[in-house]
């Protein structure tokens, strides 16, 4: 028997028989609507072999009105924990006992261990974040003038979070509904200042609508580019920002990863930058993941291969 490609809120209720073909107890899940897409199996599941740990992870699609229902059911299957995705960040912010610092600020949680039927959140998309950019540049978030394109909510707000908690050395938030970059910006400046760093003659933390002049002021005081929205996934999608603004100096990290080479990083190795895509970040924030359930290094390439695979 093979692995069904996702379980449902009604496999819950009989779990051990729903799970069978399985070679390891399901203990994990990632959970959504939809969730059939994640990849997040082929890279838990190998790290588990790897660690030697007799556990599956799976993928189990719960509706909103399903949410409550679904977490008691893990609970009661034994579950070690799961990971969140759209469109339970939120609502899984509100259900857990206790969550860390940076899911705190992002507002939102995408990993949740259970610790003696508590629920514990974390969100590892912040600093995933951190790890990839680390990874593909050779850079600390510290370090860099960052500007992030969709810096509204979901992974511009996380990343926004990141970059300020680590106190970037400037952080520009575009968005098309720029009040809310704006109001993201007041409840960050806080957050990113630094006492033991000399402010420059630019403003620390700015918040511009996505429009190409506003950017074009910005961007000559900018080493790396963040793409928080879902353009690229499409071959029809609009432009991130217009080419001509791309400098051979920039960093650019496009937080989308299917197709592996997007419009925006295709045109900013054009103009001599360098570009990254998301499959970093999903390679971190799962790291981290498996490192918040069980104290313990991830097995990152094992990991790493799995999502090759």
């Amino acid at each position: 028997m093979s692995e069904p490609e996702v379980y449902t809120l009604a496999d819950l209720g009989n779990w051990k028989e729903a799970t069978r073909s399985l070679g390891f107890p399901a203990r994990l899940a990632v959970i959504g609507d939809p969730v059939a897409h994640s990849r997040s199996p082929q890279m838990h599941n190998p790290a588990l072999r790897a660690a030697g740990i007799e556990a599956s992870y799976v993928r189990l699609h719960l509706r909103p009105e399903e949410l409550a229902e679904g977490i008691a059911g893990m609970k009661e299957a034994g579950f070690v924990g799961f990971n969140v995705t759209i469109p339970h960040k939120s609502a899984v912010f509100e259900a857990v006992d206790d969550m860390s610092e940076t899911a705190r600020r992002v507002g939102a949680v995408n990993t949740v261990a259970i610790e003696g039927g508590s629920l514990i959140g974390h969100n590892t998309d912040a600093p995933g974040l951190r790890r990839a950019v680390r990874e593909a540049f050779s850079m600390d978030l510290r370090d860099l003038r960052i500007m992030i394109v969709g810096a509204g909510g979901g992974a511009g707000r996380g990343a926004a979070v990141q970059c300020a908690m680590d106190h970037c050395e400037r952080l520009v938030l575009v968005n098309r509904t720029v009040e809310k970059a704006r109001e993201l910006a007041a409840e960050l400046r806080e957050v990113i200042h630094d006492p033991d760093r000399l402010e420059g003659p630019a403003d620390r933390l700015v918040a511009i609508p996505w429009e190409e002049r506003a950017m074009e002021r910005e961007l000559g005081q900018i080493d790396l580019i963040i793409n928080a929205t879902s353009l690229g996934m499409k071959r029809t999608d609009q432009e991130v920002l217009p080419r001509r603004l791309i400098q051979p100096h920039h960093l650019v990290y496009d937080m989308v990863y299917a197709p592996a080479r997007t419009r925006l990083m295709a045109e900013a190795e054009e103009e001599g930058a360098k570009a990254a895509n998301g499959l970093g970040m999903l390679l971190w924030q799962g790291a981290l993941a498996f490192e918040f359930w069980f104290n313990q290094p991830a097995p990152v390439e094992a990991m790493r291969a799995g999502l090759a695979g």
